[in-house]
């Protein structure tokens, strides 16, 4: 039996079947609906049973320990540590320690030589002694990897705030940047929201260069303590690099001889942006990276920590922390309320829950609530465009994001709203304000128009991971998939999106995830846009992608991909099977029209076995992205929506498929 939701208590309950339901099929195929069934029911009442009390959903945001490190070299640095907080974070940080005395940046990823340093100085300054055997593992591991001249910029910076490092050895940001036209090439518009918010109030760092009294060495993580930075001979004059690398030093040169009233001018123009971005929360962006700078900068720039705004800026750095049952303190990067809101509202109501039921219309009342109406920084490409959209996070105004705003829609349409014509409201802004972030070659990036330059990205100063927002193939599928609920399939503007999707498709037939892991992330994303825009499943590209993610299967029968497939070809679309990315898969093949298909009965049945007794799912393994191999996130909810929302639509089919009663 399929089943729909009791609006009172969450329970599922059978309804009539469907005549493709009722027509003869094989024991098998029976037994797998029936497995789906149940495993979509049990996962609509864990699902329920999670929601806020507000109308919101919110996994744990795991990244790696560099957020606890630089939370503790902050605190260090503002003299504002307690030892509570302290061990706590030095607990968690430990226990992320891999064998070999490093750490990763994913779950059975490799030891990551700049994480490994910064935890390592963390718990220095924890308390733990260089020869305790876990500190001295992971010493002689970064003495072997090159030593601290071989880890990253940013990595590099926090050890020369306490003079670990020197200044004059670290690439050079001026603070004048924030007066570069937005016309002229390395603007700050020209940067990725992300790095933007990151570099201004780095540039005043740079520019201060302070340094605070060490409480201990560092020399055993170096190569050779006698000359921890060994020269290097510069690239060719004639390659990018060699560019670079000459406009460093000339940068270099200018710090020793920049006019004060210009530098002075230039900080209090980047308190100025820093202080205007600030959010009502007191925190940057919704995410902890930024917040860190921006507090550090205005520190420098007299600001004590009694001020309004530094007060809420600290404020805000406490709720980014999670306190787990055995007392470790883990930081989350980024928090997505948001996003995992309007992925739990899409997956509740494909599985069969009623549009009325009370937690859908909650739901869609908080992301009503949320809905952004004042201008941001994609403004500053976009003059003439009303806002209309949604973040990412609890707040962030400055920078609505066009993936939260493509699924948000999506989530709302799904929702019978006792308002709505409030609703409609909403759904038109979001949609007008998506259609005019388009780029110029027809696709979506994520944050910004048009955020293409080549040359943030080739900066000695940035190198620590993608510094810009190029259209990509997953945030363009689900803005089609949106437009196409919308009923502007014919839209010339959705018809030059779709060109562009099947003209990123790959050889093999697979799309590549910038913002999931990876490929099956991708095409994951881009065939339920495609049949929803009108892409016969009889279409070449269809056909070539799903005989790639057969290809790709599991003889577990589910799926699954590596983050190392963004650097290793052998690890593309290969991995330990996931909820979440098998869940994926299926959503594709099943908008490719194979439901019937024995990849599809495999899939469903491996989502149904792997189900924990209580609804759940469990996986370890990382499978977001927030920078390709540089940055990578385990989003916990995401092991719950993806499995139920490929389930329901097993059971029920899309929602908006062509031919299906409730589309537009």
């Amino acid at each position: 039996m399929t089943a729909t939701t009791d609006g009172s208590t969450g329970a599922m309950e059978p309804r009539a079947a469907s005549a493709s339901e009722t027509t003869e099929s094989t024991p098998a195929v029976d037994e797998v609906l029936e497995a789906a069934e149940r495993a979509a029911a049990r996962s609509v009442d864990y699902l329920l049973g999670t929601q806020d009390a507000e109308g919101w959903w919110k996994g744990d945001l795991e990244t790696n320990v560099t957020m606890d490190a630089e939370d503790l070299l902050l605190r260090q640095f503002l003299g504002i540590q307690d030892e509570k907080t302290v061990q706590a974070s030095a607990l968690f940080i430990r226990g992320e320690q891999r064998e070999d005395g490093t750490w990763a940046t994913f779950y059975e990823g490799p030891g990551e030589l700049s994480t490994t340093i910064e935890a390592y100085v963390a718990l220095r300054l924890a308390g733990d002694a260089p020869d305790d055997p876990h500190m001295a593992r992971a010493s002689a591991w970064i003495r072997r990897h090159g030593g601290i001249a071989a880890g990253r910029v940013f990595t590099r910076i926090w050890l020369a705030l306490f003079g670990w490092w020197k200044w004059d050895d670290l690439p050079e940001m001026p603070p004048e940047i924030i007066f570069l036209p937005k016309w002229l090439p390395l603007n700050i518009y020209d940067f990725g929201c992300w790095a933007r918010q990151t570099i201004v109030p780095l540039t005043v760092v740079s520019a201060k260069r302070p340094v605070r009294p060490a409480p201990f060495t560092l020399d055993e993580l170096h190569a050779d303590a006698r000359n921890p930075n060994p020269s290097k001979r510069l690239a060719p004059v004639t390659s990018w690099d060699g560019i670079f690398q000459r406009i460093d030093k000339g940068l270099h040169f200018y710090h020793r001889v920049a006019p004060r009233v210009v530098r002075k001018a230039s900080m209090n123009a980047a308190a100025r942006w820093i202080v205007e971005r600030q959010e009502n929360d007191g925190c940057w962006g919704g995410i902890q990276p930024p917040a860190v700078y921006s507090v550090m900068a205005l520190h420098l720039l007299g600001y004590d920590l009694d001020h309004p705004v530094m007060r809420a800026g600290l404020a805000s750095l406490d709720r980014f922390a999670i306190w787990r049952e055995d007392g470790a303190r883990m930081i989350e990067a980024c928090q997505s309320p948001v996003w995992d809101t309007c992925l739990a509202t899409i997956a509740l109501a494909d599985a069969g829950v009623r549009p009325d039921h009370p937690a859908l219309v909650k739901a869609a009342d908080w992301m009503l609530g949320e809905e952004i109406r004042r201008p941001g920084d994609w403004s500053v490409r976009r003059p003439a465009l009303a806002p209309g959209g949604w973040a990412f996070e609890f707040h962030n105004d400055n920078y609505p994001d066009i993936d939260d705003t493509a699924e948000v829609v999506l989530a709302l349409r799904r929702v019978r709203h006792p308002e709505p014509a409030r609703l409609e409201a909403a759904v038109e802004r979001g949609v007008a304000w998506n259609l005019g972030m388009q780029s110029k070659n027809g696709a979506w990036g994520a944050f910004d128009a048009d955020n293409t330059s080549v040359f943030p990205n080739r900066l000695p100063f940035c190198d620590f991971g993608e510094v810009i927002d190029p259209p990509s193939a997953d945030v363009t599928a689900h803005v089609l998939e949106m437009l196409a609920v919308e009923g502007r399939t014919h839209d010339p503007r959705t018809q030059r999106g779709i060109e562009w999707l099947l003209a990123e498709q790959e050889a093999s037939g697979a799309w590549f995830g910038r913002w999931g892991v990876n490929y099956i992330y991708g095409t994951g994303s881009v065939l339920p846009a495609l049949t929803a825009a009108g892409i016969p499943a009889s279409h070449p590209a269809i056909r070539r992608a799903v005989s790639w993610l057969e290809s790709v299967q599991n003889d577990d029968g589910g799926w699954g991909e590596d983050l190392r497939s963004y650097r290793e070809e052998k690890w593309i679309g290969h991995g330990a099977s996931t909820a979440s990315q098998t869940a994926w898969a299926l959503l594709a093949l099943l908008a490719g029209g194979e439901r019937e298909s024995k990849a599809v009965e495999r899939g469903v049945a491996w989502l149904a076995e792997t189900q924990r007794e209580d609804g759940s799912w469990d996986e370890p393994y990382f499978t977001g992205t927030g920078f390709p191999w540089d940055f990578s996130i385990n989003y916990n909810l995401y092991r719950q929506v993806f499995p139920l929302t490929a389930l329901g639509r097993y059971v029920h089919g899309d929602p908006f498929a062509p031919g299906q009663l409730g589309g537009r």
